[in-house]
């Protein structure tokens, strides 16, 4: 069995290509999507299978646009309707020091930009799309079962951060991500809306309007 073979089979090695590409970002973000990629290259994995399919001439504006409004409007959304039926608080504390924080600001657009935007959907959507669509029979059911499980994983990684308010929102987003991503099997557009969810969020805190979008409609 060949080099390539063993890194995209479930036996000792495609496990331990597992446990390092989600234990590398301890090391520096995005380096576990880095390790994907990598692995990529020494599986002979097509990058496609990981959603980099390159939209069809033309389309990249669309593309862009329609990623930009899904994270701005999915955030909004999440922050005004969403976690307040679920009684979240209005504020997140784990980011109040970013209140009126220009300082903080280039640090921050890094880790949304490329740490969330690229990096947390190659591990979550096409890796582990990836890897849990050759573990499972293909299938309606499969498929489901895989957005469920990596909305689940997505969520749990929140928690050491945000706490339980982080995992409940992370597993929405990463339940119409997911989604998204099944059907279509493209990762560009996702990047995007991520990247832009996040940036609407860093948006309301810096500008201290947490409290206001999350009262909007409910006080």
């Amino acid at each position: 069995m060949t080099l390539a073979e063993r890194l995209r089979g479930f036996g000792p090695l495609g496990i331990l290509a597992f446990v390092v590409i989600f234990a590398g970002n301890l090391l520096f973000i995005p380096l576990s999507a880095l390790l994907v990629l990598a692995w990529a290259k020494l599986s002979d994995t097509p990058w496609s299978e990981l959603g980099f399919v390159r939209p069809p001439p033309g389309r990249w504006p669309r593309t862009v646009a329609i990623g930009l409004a899904l994270g701005v409007v999915l955030k909004l959304v999440m922050k005004a309707i969403v976690m307040p039926l679920l009684d979240a608080p209005t504020t997140n504390a784990a980011y109040q020091h970013l209140v009126g924080n220009t300082a903080a600001l280039p640090v921050v657009l890094y880790l949304v930009i490329v740490g969330a935007g690229f990096g947390e959907e190659t591990v979550f959507r096409g890796y582990l799309f990836e890897r849990l669509g050759k573990l499972l029979r293909p299938g309606t059911s499969s498929q489901a079962l895989i957005v469920v499980l990596t909305a689940l994983f997505f969520g749990l990684v929140h928690y050491p951060d945000q706490g339980w308010p982080g995992v409940q929102q992370a597993i929405i987003v990463g339940l119409v991500f997911g989604t998204i991503y099944a059907k279509t099997g493209r990762i560009w557009m996702l990047m995007v809306a991520h990247a832009a969810f996040d940036l609407t969020a860093v948006a309301i805190i810096y500008w201290g309007l947490e409290r206001a979008v999350a009262q909007l409609f409910f006080t």
